[in-house]
């Protein structure tokens, strides 16, 4: 079967999760919400059967989040936890961290934090300056990240840092597991003007001290694990912003449909129901090269996934934007009221087009990457 035509395994999926989706609403509370969906089996359903995983890939995580968005309860920690760091584990991990994290995961009893992004770093990793040093047989990790998501409800992060190659004297990308307790390891949350469940921290690590098994695969391995977390990571905020898209479509739709200002429904003037048309076409071009990219991830793919996890990012960020901006304008000042739950998202929406990487540099790596146009710095 095509890659973008669902299976009916998938489409008993997404059925399932709406309706759990739609139990729980816009009011819902995180904390049961991640439990429930624990539970289910939806939190590790990428994950593998042998560690209490669903056995599926990315395709299935990201239809969990976007119904889960469409019914206005994203859970923003699916990109990190499951989908980057129980990938990065599942694929590279040793057996013992994949016995003491992977079961966790998919039940919801633990999560995980994803660490890279730094104050002087931004959108060039190549300028992380977080460097792990071995002490003996321990390493000694010190260096500062920011706009790391949900370290508070974390039992650890997993923090990208670098280390020297001792061939080359280069410094390399290493993954290491940083349980959130550790001597060193400090944490100041963010004021952010963001109406979301998940609080985000500035991270200040001091010397600190990991046995040699908090390293995640080979030292040498550099990029290839890094990306292994980053392409989920594009897929998934893809289905975040294409399910939140949704959600403020359906509200403007059915707004649409029954408000009545002069005879007919505002729904029936053109000037309403195009703008909503087009974005119903957006958010479903944007599904569509989301779910080819996570076909091509979960088919091994990972040159392919990343061209399309990062074209399925842009596509999406472009359209949950324009979804909720026409959203908003459908409604009025009735888009501005917290009954119908729109306000807040225009500003989350933007944070799909920002994070975790700018339309800009998604439109760098397509120019130099796939149309092989020179770079400029």
């Amino acid at each position: 079967m095509p890659p973008t035509l669902e299976s009916e395994e998938h489409k008993a999926l997404r059925s399932a999760v709406a309706a759990l989706g739609t139990r729980h609403g816009l009011t819902y509370n995180r904390e049961d919400l991640w439990s429930e969906a624990g539970k289910l089996g939806y939190l590790g359903v990428n994950l593998p059967e042998e560690y209490g995983g669903g056995g599926g890939g990315i395709a299935e995580l990201s239809i969990v989040l976007e119904e889960l968005g469409a019914a206005g309860c994203p859970l923003l920690m699916m990109i990190v936890s499951p989908a980057i760091c129980g990938t990065v584990i599942a694929r590279f991990g040793t057996e013992q961290q994949k016995r003491e994290w992977l079961p966790a995961l998919a039940e919801g009893k633990r999560t995980m934090a994803f660490g890279i992004t730094e104050p002087d770093a931004g959108s060039n990793s190549h300028r992380i300056t977080t460097t792990a040093r071995k002490d003996g047989t321990d390493w000694l990790l010190t260096g500062r990240k920011v706009f790391i998501s949900g370290v508070d409800i974390a039992e650890a992060t997993l923090i990208v840092g670098r280390t020297e190659d001792a061939r080359t004297g280069n410094l390399k990308p290493c993954l290491f597991i940083v349980p959130r307790d550790a001597d060193g390891f400090q944490r100041r949350q963010i004021d952010m003007e963001l109406n979301a469940a998940e609080k985000q921290f500035e991270l200040t690590l001091d010397d600190v001290r990991l046995p040699a098994d908090a390293l995640v695969g080979d030292e040498d391995a550099g990029l290839l694990q890094l990306f292994a977390g980053l392409n989920p990571e594009r897929i998934m905020t893809a289905a975040f912003a294409i399910g939140m898209g949704r959600y403020a479509l359906a509200q403007a739709v059915t707004y649409a449909r029954e408000r009545t200002v002069w005879k007919a429904p505002i729904g029936a003037h053109q000037a309403i129901a195009h703008p909503l048309a087009q974005s119903h076409i957006e958010l479903e071009l944007a599904r569509l090269m989301m779910q080819k990219a996570a076909h091509l991830y979960d088919a091994g793919d990972d040159t392919g996934a990343g061209e399309a996890a990062n074209m399925a990012k842009y596509a999406a960020g472009e359209a949950c934007v324009k979804a909720v901006d026409q959203a908003v304008h459908t409604l009025g000042g009735n888009g501005l009221t917290r009954e119908f739950g729109l306000a807040s998202l225009i500003t989350a929406a933007r944070v799909s087009r920002i994070a975790p990487v700018s339309r800009e540099m998604i439109l760098n790596y397509v120019s130099h990457q796939t149309l092989g146009l020179p770079k400029s710095y």
